[in-house]
């Protein structure tokens, strides 16, 4: 597979070295004009395919940073206004919050901590899980450190990012704490997806009271809770259909209220602006006393949806998410809290309803749809990043098996998880008619939204000294910096934990739970599986005394293991002695990359002499990949077996050792690094030692019978030597594909403490109960599903 995709890749490179040539030897006298033509047509076009990327970015980046008008002042005052130098101290604190934490930190920081476009707190962990190794289950090897995706820079052994690496990989504890702090931003996140639809929609549905006043606040409430019915509604239609309207609405919204602000700022009061001085701060914070600090949890509330800067990043280039937010989205706030303000020195009782009071009555109902459109679209975004951030926990073993579904057949990204949406939706609406107080939702929403940045500057720190290798200075300067600003806010939003701020703590602590639990059994698992795998020399001893035959078809054996037999199989023919004409165990992983190119995807070995015919197969993904249907999985694994057939018989005749040890380590030597996983003290020929024992010996041929049995003659019949292996293969794929699964049950042992049984008897095989099975996620038909059950005591 390997050399066939060098080989394509060469040929490419040729043609487009020949279409070079030849364009040379056409071109006119004037070589130097058409050239510098060219280069200015280039430039243009590229320049016209960024502004178009940072447009279509508007809408699925900044649709929950730019609601935050919506609510910011009423959550910074929510017993009113008494002074006017409140307001310009206010407005100042958050001139430098957005400076500070979205422009300086995220979009010229942050962003260019992507993992190869992807952002987010799992895609920071995948990239740290390449330069160090603190993965937890460690199932990467250095085969698939030769993707083309798993890009890593190297480290030079004496350097200060050497000496970090180690010290994070001496002890268990500190892998386990880089994983916790992974897990806290993820449940942060989630929290995020529950909090921001009710807190935007809520808002946005509040200006009906603004220009009815005699309406109550449940028809407000109710109002909002229909929205939320139909935005989760819809969601499994995914965001590809109605997409292309987020953008002109995000981009009609920023407008409006840009536009709104400098009216309001030329109408009321432009000396609101005299708020760029930060001495205004100080002045804000040793008048307001404790009350000014508390009203930070309120000011924080400007720079939510910042997260989403990273988060969403997919689909867009840096560049591009950085010019819409220098261009648009930054000034257009600016300018709308300075017109909120404004307005707001003339109307000190106003701050309830800031911006819809401070919107021109020729303009209030179409400002009022608008704005109630960007909060259904501030609400999509942040569901779609919370159901990618749970499809990263999932690929990471962090998080129990849920249903994914693809929206999209353009964007990979694009998902939707059924039984996550519906949980959210209940939650939302829970939270939203629970509360019916934007403040409280507001003290809520700013507790999960600092927590979620305190995890990101943790992580960037280890980015910086491990991926970057940044000078320490630096390092010391962006943390000192960033732990400044978000502690400080982070210490203000303590102050409000009882009201409401305890909402997002709960709801991240049950998934936070949720997520270490599973993963803790998922670990114990996969160590109770290395342990207690078997050799195929042991499974072949017993032949002769079990009578094993081998039955039609093909058997897929699925395992976790990258080397070994698991313990499911020799638990089945020990009950059943019988196994098909070609086994292959099938190790289905995730590794720490985005995606793995579909020609790279299949690693095939053989296990023994041909006449054997078991095979092992390694299908790795990314946290962004889906595990295919079964029809187009079993197709694309059995030509992947097919393939290294080929290439094998291809190399045996090949004369020239060199050559055989050079493409022995693209296609099938460099498979045997499987047999060693990851360092951990396994035999390299852990699975070659069944080619001294006995072999398998025919009954009758293959292709009319296809049975065979573990004898003891060590030679196979010259009907079998006669029979090609291709067509071998094919005949048993015709004969039926059965695949075989472990039906485990995982129970803690009984010297265990009752920690550790209540974690694994109860809470994880709860888990377990309520999630999807195995043969659900990998798609595979019930009428060729063989399951095997066993108990693991861990």
């Amino acid at each position: 597979m390997a050399s066939s995709r060098v080989e394509t890749e060469e040929e490419s490179d040729t043609r487009g070295s020949m279409w070079v040539l030849d364009q040379k030897l056409d071109q006119p006298m004037d070589e130097e004009a058409g050239r510098l033509r060219n280069m200015y047509i280039e430039k243009k076009f590229s320049a016209l395919l960024l502004l178009r990327l940072a447009y279509q970015s508007l809408g699925v980046v900044y649709g929950d940073l730019g609601t935050s008008p919506l609510y910011v002042f009423y959550n910074t005052f929510p017993h009113g206004v008494h002074d006017r130098e409140d307001v310009i101290g206010a407005l100042s604190l958050i001139i430098y919050s957005l400076t500070l934490v979205p422009l300086l930190k995220y979009v010229f920081v942050v962003l260019r901590a992507n993992d190869n476009g992807q952002g987010g707190t799992f895609a920071l962990y995948s990239l740290l899980c390449r330069h160090a190794k603190i993965k937890i289950i460690p199932n990467v090897h250095r085969t698939d450190e030769e993707l083309t995706t798993y890009s890593r820079s190297t480290i030079h052994e004496r350097s200060f990012a050497a000496k970090t690496k180690r010290w994070l990989e001496e002890q268990a504890f500190r892998k386990n704490a880089i994983l916790i702090l992974v897990l806290v931003g993820t449940s942060m996140v989630i929290g995020d997806g529950i909090l921001t639809p009710a807190i935007s929609v809520l808002s946005a549905a509040g200006g009906i009271k603004v220009n009815h006043p005699e309406t109550s606040s449940g028809i407000v409430v109710l109002v909002a809770v229909v929205i939320l019915v139909g935005l989760f509604s819809v969601q499994h239609y995914g965001t590809d259909r109605v997409g292309w309207l987020f953008a002109p609405i995000v981009l009609l919204w920023f407008l409006l209220i840009g536009s709104i602000g400098i009216y309001n700022i030329w109408k009321h009061d432009s000396s609101v602006l005299k708020a760029f001085s930060p001495v205004y701060i100080y002045r804000y914070l040793r008048r307001g006393g404790k009350d000014g600090f508390t009203s930070l949890g309120g000011i924080l509330l400007s720079i939510t949806g910042t997260e989403a800067l990273f988060a969403d990043l997919a689909h867009f280039p840096v560049s591009a998410v950085q010019i819409a937010f220098t261009v648009v989205v930054f000034p257009c706030l600016l300018l709308a809290y300075s017109g909120q303000a404004a307005y707001l020195m003339n109307n000190l009782d106003h701050a309830k309803d800031a911006f819809y009071r401070s919107i021109p009555d020729s303009i209030y109902w179409p400002v009022f749809v608008v704005a109630t459109a960007a909060a259904i679209v501030a609400s999509q975004a942040t569901i779609t990043a919370t159901f990618s951030i749970i499809k990263q926990a999932l690929a990471h073993g962090c998080f129990p098996r849920v249903k994914v579904v693809h929206t999209s057949q353009k964007f990979l990204g694009q998902i939707y998880v059924p039984d996550i949406n519906w949980i959210l939706m209940i939650l939302c609406i829970a939270v939203t008619a629970g509360f019916k107080n934007q403040n409280q939702i507001g003290n809520a929403y700013g507790t999960a939204v600092v927590i979620v940045m305190l995890v990101t500057t943790l992580l960037m720190i280890l980015i910086m000294i491990l991926v970057w290798r940044c000078h320490w200075i630096l390092v010391l300067v962006f943390t000192g910096l960033s732990l400044i600003v978000e502690c400080t806010y982070f210490s203000a939003v303590l102050f409000k934990i009882d009201q409401g701020g305890w909402v997002p703590l709960a709801i991240a602590a049950a998934f936070l739970l949720i997520m270490y639990v599973w993963h803790y059994g998922s670990v114990k698992r996969y160590e109770f599986e290395m342990h207690s795998k078997v050799s195929m020399a042991w499974i072949l001893g017993l032949g002769s005394s079990l009578g094993l035959v081998r039955v039609p078809g093909i058997g897929l054996v699925y395992t976790e293991l990258a080397s070994g037999v698991p313990h499911i199989f020799s638990h089945f023919i020990t009950n059943l002695p019988a196994i098909h004409s070609v086994v292959v165990f099938v190790c289905v992983k995730y590794l720490p990359v985005y995606t793995v190119p579909e020609e790279e995807r299949f690693l095939v070995k053989r296990i023994g002499p041909k006449n054997f015919h078991i095979f092992r197969c390694v299908s790795r993904y990314g946290y962004k990949d889906l595990h295919k249907k079964d029809e187009d999985f079993e197709k694309k694994l059995f030509d992947s077996l097919l393939m290294f057939v080929r290439l094998e018989s291809m190399m045996e005749g090949c004369s020239d050792s060199d050559e055989y040890s050079l493409y022995g380590q693209q296609t099938v030597q460099s498979i045997d690094g499987l047999l060693s996983n990851n360092g951990n003290s396994i035999s390299p020929n852990n699975d070659q030692t069944i080619s001294s024992v006995d072999s398998i010996v025919p009954v009758r041929s293959p292709l009319h019978a296809n049975i065979t049995t573990f004898g003891s003659s060590g030679q196979a019949s010259s009907s079998q030597n006669e029979v090609d292996e291709l067509e071998f293969l094919n005949n048993c794929r015709d004969a039926g594909v059965v695949h075989i699964l472990g039906n485990t049950i995982v129970r803690a042992r009984r010297d265990s403490r009752f920690y550790k049984k209540i974690v694994v008897d109860y809470v994880y095989a709860f888990l377990r109960k309520i999630c999807r099975e195995n043969s659900v996620i990998f798609n595979v038909p019930h009428e060729s599903l063989l399951n095997v059950g066993q108990i693991f005591y861990v």
